[in-house]
């Protein structure tokens, strides 16, 4: 029997969703007018987040596709007011160096109708801030495959997740990021890849006024 027999590996039997094909549209659209008004959010409110949120939805997380089935993501929760400083000031000096010397005048001109600076208050006023980090090979873990993908995919199902609980994220990914590993107390096999801060909105909370490509801009027919 060869290696790549599947008979040589256990399997079990497929429990698919079963949405009758006649509330499939209806589902796929009420899921999208949810996520559809998901916003990245720059500032919190300090209120404690619902016991037992973030957990659930990292476990959402944990169910994505990975390559080869490696599931190459580590997601360490801080809560900790002492480790929310540590984390803003290590990541204000990296973003100062962006602003002022690494970003080109095209990326900063890009980034201008968004309002970011080097300043990260979110990075203390969440509650609760989640560092992402792609699990290479190491003493304790196995070589991984198509790894940003895997971890890509996995911090989609993340945000999706934290959204439909009714809390704020944003994406923040400072670099370099090696200051993450000294920060979260994580081995150098471990690499950052995504700050995430979790919360509700500040009172009064306001967002640029952006626009997402409409359908006929992102899909093709062939």
């Amino acid at each position: 029997m060869s290696a790549t027999d599947s008979t040589a590996y256990p399997t079990v039997p497929l429990q698919p969703m079963a949405v009758p094909a006649h509330e499939a549209l209806a589902r796929s659209e009420a899921f999208h007018q949810v996520m559809d008004r998901r916003r990245t959010v720059r500032d919190y409110s300090t209120a404690p987040l619902p016991e037992g949120v973030v957990e659930s939805a990292i476990r959402t997380a944990a169910t994505a596709p990975s390559g080869a089935h490696v599931q190459p993501w580590r997601f360490v929760v801080i809560t900790d007011p002492e480790r929310k400083r540590r984390l803003r000031e290590a990541a204000e000096t990296e973003e100062r160096e962006f602003y002022a010397h690494r970003a080109s005048a095209e990326w900063l001109a890009a980034l201008a109708p968004i309002g970011t600076d080097w300043r990260k208050p979110f990075l203390e006023d969440a509650p609760a801030v989640i560092v992402v980090f792609e699990v290479h090979k190491g003493p304790d873990s196995p070589r991984p495959y198509y790894t940003k993908e895997s971890v890509g995919i996995a911090v989609g199902l993340l945000l999706a997740s934290l959204h439909q609980a009714g809390l704020a994220t944003l994406t923040h990914t400072p670099s370099p990021m090696k200051f993450l590993n000294e920060v979260c107390d994580r081995p150098q096999e471990e690499r950052a890849a995504y700050v995430i801060p979790v919360g509700y909105p500040a009172d009064g909370a306001r967002v640029p006024d952006l626009h997402r490509k409409g359908l006929d801009e992102v899909l093709v027919r062939l």
